[in-house]
């Protein structure tokens, strides 16, 4: 990765609080997720924000 390139940024909100499931009411990742954030490449993380997307729209958080 050259210098110009940035990594995929990290969807935290500072809201980081888990809910009964495990998952982060402010970014919508999985406990696990978050542990393992910084050690993903790019397309994991991807994968891990696609995921955030479709809990946020499944719980009513997204229009």
């Amino acid at each position: 990765m050259s210098h110009s390139e940035r990594r995929v940024a990290s969807p935290c909100v500072n809201i980081c609080a888990l809910d009964d499931e495990d998952i982060c009411i402010g970014c919508q990742r999985t406990a696990a997720e978050i542990t393992r954030w910084n050690w993903l490449d790019d397309e994991e993380r991807r994968t891990v924000l696609a995921r955030c997307h479709e809990r946020a729209r499944a719980s009513g958080q997204l229009l």
